[in-house]
C-alpha cells in the first residue's frame, strides 16, 4: 500500500543520504531484491530495506548472504512472517541489526544481534542505528500517511 511505499522510501532515502554523506561504500538496497540467506540459488527473502557492507555479496541476481542490516515494514498479512519467521532466519543467518517498523501499532523494534539487545521505540522517536555510529532516524519527522 501506499504507507508501506512511503515509509520504505523515506527510509531508504535517510540512510542512503547517511551514506553518501559519510563517504561510506555500504549499499542500501530496496525489495524487490532477492536475498538468499543460505548457502544455495533456491531459497531467498525479500526484505523491505536491506543495507549491505560487503559489496562482494551482490551480483545481478541480489544478495548472497546476510544483509548487515534489515528493516522490515509490517503489513497485516505480513505479521506473522516479520515477527517471528524472518526474525528467527535473520538471527539464525548473521544479520547484525534487524528493525520492525509497525505503522499500525506506532512501534519500531530494534534487534540489535551482535550486541543481543532488544529496544522498543514509537514513532514519535529517534531510532538509533547499531551498525553505524552516529545515524539516527527521526520517525517524528516522517509524512508517510
Amino acid at each position: 500500500n501506499t504507507r508501506h511505499q512511503r515509509l520504505v522510501g523515506e527510509i531508504s532515502f535517510l540512510i542512503g543520504n547517511y551514506l553518501d554523506e559519510k563517504n561510506i561504500g555500504d549499499e542500501v538496497l530496496f525489495a524487490p531484491l532477492a536475498v538468499f540467506l543460505e548457502n544455495n540459488n533456491i531459497t531467498y527473502v525479500e526484505p523491505d530495506i536491506s543495507v549491505i557492507c560487503d559489496k562482494s555479496k551482490l551480483d545481478d541476481r541480489g544478495c548472497n548472504g546476510a544483509p548487515d542490516w534489515i528493516i522490515e515494514i509490517v503489513m497485516p498479512e505480513s505479521r506473522n512472517m516479520d515477527y517471528y519467521i524472518k526474525l528467527f532466519r535473520y538471527a539464525e543467518a548473521g544479520v547484525r541489526e534487524y528493525w520492525i517498523v509497525d505503522p499500525m501499532k506506532d512501534r519500531i523494534i530494534v534487534y540489535n544481534f551482535e550486541a543481543d539487545d532488544i529496544l522498543q521505540y514509537t514513532f514519535a522517536d529517534k531510532v538509533k542505528a547499531g551498525i553505524y555510529e552516529d545515524l539516527e532516524i527521526n520517525f517524528s519527522e516522517m509524512k508517510f500517511e
